[in-house]
């Protein structure tokens, strides 16, 4: 079943979009569908020789814009590119959403349109680059305020996450706090050091920032709000340091030299800390599988992200998830 792409969100234009999934077509044979204005679409993908792919395209007469308010584009837009994307999912003509478009109005309408699972908080999960492992981090935007029982259905999720798609049984899992103490944090964390220290988790206790990059744990649980500047800090961090190396390999002949001699080294580090290789965010905790990519996303990104929900439906992540928090009652309840 084909991937519906919402092909009129993100800063850079359909075009990246149409690219990505051109990409994914060709070196994996993904099939997807391109939501948006009908004409438009059919042209881009003539434009970059994507005829003849396993691609077509679904028309969608209005676009969310990346300022507007979630609550509004649904009230307003019926026929967005991003509710569209979704109503696919739902009639069974589609077997995911991908979309780098307002991230806000895509939470919102895969669980008004998809359902979230009974008594759970979705969450936004991304995959971090770390000095051993890949690092899930979870929430990274979707829940600004969070409770503890919150947090605890973010690590159990992101558990199972990291158990399917990175093929470890037993993920470590740590929260996010201002020190490894018991003691430190406020009363959230505190609360949800509890619950987390109590479940059946591979749980390790508090982490700080400084553990981020570090690799000692798989997943790290925080509200979308410390998450969200967590992931935004390293992104820019990333792009910073890059920069740095450049100006100082450009500033003197034995530093171009140097960096010659290690050029495929560089080329190894950007590729590890380039958040394209990882695609999107997985949207966890709804009915079905939707990703959340960067609004600055290149093609790269949206091909992997489009490849990436073709294998999260295959594994039936979204049913994985179902039965694991189905079997802790206690977290079944309306929040």
């Amino acid at each position: 079943m084909p991937v519906a792409v919402d092909a009129m969100g993100g800063d850079r234009g359909s075009g990246i979009i149409v690219e990505g999934a051109i990409i994914a077509a060709r070196e994996r044979g993904v099939e997807s569908i391109l939501v948006g204005k009908e004409d438009h679409l059919r042209a881009e993908l003539r434009r970059l020789g994507g005829e003849g792919l396993p691609i077509s395209v679904y028309p969608a007469s209005q676009v969310v814009e990346m300022g507007e308010s979630p609550a509004d584009a649904m009230r307003r837009k019926k026929d967005s590119s991003i509710q569209v994307a979704f109503n696919l999912v739902k009639e069974g003509k589609a077997s995911s959403v991908v979309s780098a478009g307002n991230s806000g109005a895509t939470l919102a309408t895969a669980m008004f349109t998809l359902g979230r699972i009974k008594g759970v908080r979705p969450a936004i999960c991304t995959l971090m680059p770390t000095l051993k492992d890949p690092l899930v981090l979870i929430d990274v935007g979707a829940n600004v305020d969070c409770k503890p029982l919150h947090l605890l259905q973010f690590g159990i999720m992101a558990s199972v996450y990291y158990r399917e798609c990175l093929k470890n049984p037993n993920p470590r899992v740590g929260l996010m706090s201002i020190g490894e103490e018991h003691s430190k944090g406020n009363q959230q964390v505190k609360k949800a050091y509890d619950l987390l220290s109590g479940s059946d988790l591979n749980f390790v206790g508090n982490v700080e920032g400084r553990d981020l990059f570090r690799g000692d744990v798989h997943v790290i649980v925080c509200d979308g709000f410390v998450g969200n500047i967590c992931l935004k800090l390293s992104e820019g961090l990333g792009e910073a340091v890059l920069s740095m190396l450049r100006t100082e390999i450009k500033g003197s002949i034995m530093a171009t030299i140097g960096y010659t001699l290690a050029k495929t080294a560089f080329k190894r580090f950007q590729k590890r800390v380039d958040y394209a290789e990882y695609g999107g965010a997985p949207l966890l905790g709804i009915n079905g599988v939707a990703l959340i990519c960067h609004g600055m996303s290149p093609a790269k990104a949206l091909k992997n992200a489009i490849i990436s929900s073709k294998d999260l439906v295959e594994i039936k992540l979204a049913k994985k998830l179902a039965d694991s928090l189905s079997k802790r009652q206690d977290l079944l309840r309306l929040v």
